[in-house]
């Protein structure tokens, strides 16, 4: 199947080349590694490189390759470069004017450059779980022979380090024929460069690069200026359809030399053409196919905690997790259960969810999954209210599309566990208040519900109390583990559980509703009271499997969210009215803080209110598909083929946070599929 997205660009529009800075490309190898950066080639964040390596703890992702200048040379003798730059305190946008086309075919990134009679293609592709990325240049026009120019740039640093951080001291350059090895010291990892081409040379010219400005950093309130190091450069000489290749690796030169690139490439492209042809009908029309190649970008083999993949491949296992967000987000067990169908049932990929579950079940303490895993450590932290809940309603849509009874016996155990240290109450204050058996949460300090901003000792929206979506989910829980725990051990065994969910449904009705609103309180018993906020998170009281709220109250809540909260691009996380809200998230670390919870707008929000909506108004499916339509738009600004963290909750609604989301995606393309009619 192909699959490509142009990006609109007019050839040689110099005047209007604020897309080229602004929009941004994403490569992955399935283990967290990636290659990153802007179209015209100016890094503008920290993360932009051309090879960031997933290594295990403590080192982590790390930034090996940062840039390559590129600068071609005609037969005339005229040279003109292809990469941008930026340092201050100048913008160059070196290849603009000869940029002809940009696209993504397959989700991996193309650039075309037409230099007079000449058109030169580019393309990277990193081969699935191997730290490596080649960059492919190939003449596809023109006669006679030019000459390619390649000057590679690095660090050597974790990709979550300041841009203004330390160049390693001294770097040992070693080469054997066409192999290079880069060397900083045995607590680095080593960069190994090799090339395939026409004449292909390499001249040692040491260089600093200094004062590279990174835009986006200096927006944000981070150190934006730092250096670079270049050992020299590459040339090769190029006619027509014959190819220069620039591979970068961190791995072994058996890996990287086992597989021609040519051939590399081929294998990619099957494999991604293969994840089309697995996800269902509906995921293989229109948004779907981008979406599929959008949602593999998340699933990866966490090979920072080396440990645990060993005990997992010794039970007959193997360990899966989900990166939240690119660039900087590690594995988060929310973020992880909210998007594991969308991500994994909604693509075919079945077996992966299941090793993700049991991947989670294994982190399971005192009740509770993780939260989040650092980068590069071994250990969670475990600060949520909400993950562990989600885990029963993402194991409940696994067992029903997979119908993998055995996974669920195995870890009902410990879901029983689970409830156990709910009711008795478990860390961070987080247990059931035995007078309405409503769940109760809220430490000094912590952030425990999604809404999770803080910034140093202030918590944004700390909801200590009774907050209407964990409620939602408790119920929902209580009520699964009611019906797994009948099917395995008799009527009587699944009693209490069946007596606690009344005891629920009826407290939440008599508590949550208000009546001079029209819609839910977010959060009642908490530190100052009832919190009449109008927020999204009373959609969960409709939207899940086992709703909590009284169906006659389900349209006055929807219609409440279609009328205060609901955007092009997903859902307001606070209605304009209310004295709180922000209708801008930028600037520095705080101010973005402030905001993020208090107007921003989620795309992964968009789920929730479909399927309410759908609940509320079942013969509406063309309405429900309407809400999505935003996203096609999407799908060609910021991070091309992929869905953003974040918007403004203003119009036109900008994209910010993180470029690439996995639950803004996995929701678009679960909902993709349901308004198209794939589930129910």
């Amino acid at each position: 199947m192909d699959v490509t997205r142009k990006m609109p660009w007019k050839p040689g529009s110099m005047d209007e080349s604020e897309p080229l800075v602004t929009r941004e490309w994403l490569v992955t190898n399935g283990l967290g590694g990636y290659a990153s950066g802007t179209v015209a080639g100016v890094a503008t964040r920290r993360y932009h490189g051309l090879l960031i390596a997933a290594h295990p703890a403590p080192l982590g992702r790390m930034m090996m390759l940062n840039h390559l200048s590129e600068q071609l040379r005609l037969p005339s003798g005229e040279t003109v470069l292809l990469s941008g730059e930026e340092r201050v305190p100048q913008l160059q946008l070196h290849g603009a004017q000869y940029l002809d086309e940009f696209r993504l075919e397959m989700g991996l990134p193309v650039w075309r450059y037409r230099v007079g009679e000449f058109v030169l293609e580019k393309r990277l592709f990193m081969p699935h779980h191997e730290n490596t990325s080649h960059i492919v240049y190939r003449l596809v026009e023109g006669k006679g022979t030019v000459r390619l120019k390649l000057m590679p740039s690095v660090h050597f640093r974790s990709h979550d380090a300041y841009v203004s951080a330390p160049i390693p001291p001294r770097f040992e350059l070693r080469a054997i024929d066409d192999r290079f090895e880069l060397f900083a010291g045995d607590d680095l990892p080593t960069l190994r460069l090799t090339t395939i081409g026409e004449r292909p040379a390499f001249t040692i010219e040491r260089r600093f690069l200094r004062e590279m400005l990174y835009r986006i950093e200096e927006s944000r309130g981070y150190d934006s200026v730092g250096d670079l190091w270049s050992p020299g450069y590459f040339r090769f000489d190029l006619s027509v359809n014959h190819d220069a290749v620039v591979t970068a690796s961190t791995e072994s030169w058996d890996h990287i030399l086992a597989i021609p690139p040519a051939e590399a490439l081929q294998a990619e492209l099957k494999r991604r053409d293969r994840l089309i042809h697995t996800a269902p009908v509906p995921a293989q029309t229109g948004l779907g196919p981008e979406l599929v190649l959008a949602a593999d970008q998340f699933l990866i083999r966490p090979v920072g905690r080396v440990q645990d993949l060993a005990v997992a491949k010794a039970s007959g296992d193997e360990r899966r997790t989900v990166i939240a967000g690119y660039h900087w987000f590690t594995d988060w067990g929310r973020d992880t259960m909210i998007s594991l169908e969308g991500l994994t049932l909604s693509t075919g990929r079945h077996a992966e969810a299941g090793y993700i579950l049991r991947t989670f079940a294994h982190y399971i303490r005192d009740g509770l999954i993780p939260n989040m895993f650092p980068e590069g450590q071994k250990e969670g932290l475990y600060h949520t209210a909400d993950a562990t809940l989600w885990f029963f309603h993402a194991l409940d849509r696994y067992v029903t599309v997979t119908g993998d009874v055995a996974t669920r016996k195995q870890i009902l155990p410990q879901l029983v566990d689970i409830y156990d240290h709910h009711v008795r109450g478990t860390r961070f204050k987080i247990g059931v208040d035995p007078a309405d058996g409503l769940l109760r949460q809220g430490e000094v300090g912590y952030q425990l519900t999604w809404m999770d901003a803080k910034m140093g000792d202030w918590v944004v929206t700390p909801r200590r109390g009774k907050a209407v979506e964990i409620n939602a989910l408790w119920y929902n829980a209580v009520r699964l583990l009611e019906r797994w725990v009948r099917e395995d051990r008799g009527m009587a065994a699944a009693e209490p559980f069946r007596d606690e969910g009344d005891q629920i449904r009826d407290s939440f009705n008599r508590r949550f509703w208000n009546e001079k609103t029209g819609c839910l309180w977010d959060v009642i018993d908490g530190e100052t009271g009832d919190d009449p906020a109008c927020r999204p998170n009373q959609l969960f009281a409709i939207a899940l499997p086992n709703p909590v709220l009284d169906e006659k109250r389900w349209k006055p809540v929807v219609d409440t969210a279609r009328r205060k909260l609901l955007t092009p691009v997903g859902l307001r996380s606070l209605a304009p009215d209310d004295p709180e809200y922000k209708p801008n998230y930028h600037g520095d670390l705080r101010t973005r803080d402030a905001a993020y919870h208090q107007g921003t707008v989620w795309g992964w929000l968009i789920g929730p209110y479909v399927d309410a909506a759908l609940k509320a108004y079942p013969d509406d499916r063309r309405g429900a598909r309407q809400v999505l339509e935003g996203f096609s738009t999407h799908l060609g600004e910021a991070c091309i083929g992929s869905i953003s963290e974040v918007f403004d909750a203003e119009s036109p609604f900008l994209a910010r946070g993180c470029c690439a989301q996995a639950w803004s995606v996995a929701e678009v393309l679960r909902c993709w599929i349901k308004t198209e009619g794939g589930t129910p």
